[in-house]
């Protein structure tokens, strides 16, 4: 498996490209969770996106903001491996390398996401530290989590 990483503004991005990422994002979160929601948030347009393709096959993805879209921090959000793409260190991969973008793209120092709280201890081994109660979304329990990065 070759592995290939690439960061596009919205702009950038190939009708196919926007394709994969809309379809992995709607196969994870809506299917595979069984959670009805509008993926569709009108913030796809000022993100950063940054994926992880096998030749055609998209296998990860995550969403970069800047402060003051997502919230008052820069953010990473729809984080999703696809299922083809787990356990294989991919996903480890990619919250690494979404760290190291935010910081380049945005001089981020610190970053905020909405995590589902079943992945707290995976968010945590990045540095990410719960700053939220649970609250519940689209019917998933969810914390949000702080990195201060240095």
């Amino acid at each position: 498996m070759e592995l290939t990483w690439s960061l596009k503004t919205f702009n950038d991005l190939t009708a196919n490209e926007l394709y994969h990422i809309l379809r992995l994002r709607s196969e994870v979160f809506v299917v595979e969770q069984n959670c009805v929601f509008l993926d569709a948030d009108n913030k796809d347009q000022i993100a950063h996106h940054y994926m992880c393709w096998n030749e055609n096959d998209l296998l990860a993805y995550t969403r970069l903001l800047p402060a003051g879209f997502a919230y008052e921090h820069v953010s990473i959000g729809r984080v999703v491996t696809s299922p083809r793409a787990r356990n294989l260190g991919i996903g480890k991969l990619l919250m690494q390398q979404s760290i190291e973008e935010c910081v380049k793209l945005f001089n981020a120092d610190i970053i905020k996401i909405g995590a589902q709280l079943y992945l707290k201890k995976f968010y945590e081994s990045f540095g990410f530290s719960q700053s939220s109660e649970i609250y519940v979304e689209d019917g998933i329990d969810h914390i949000e989590m702080l990195l201060t990065v240095s």
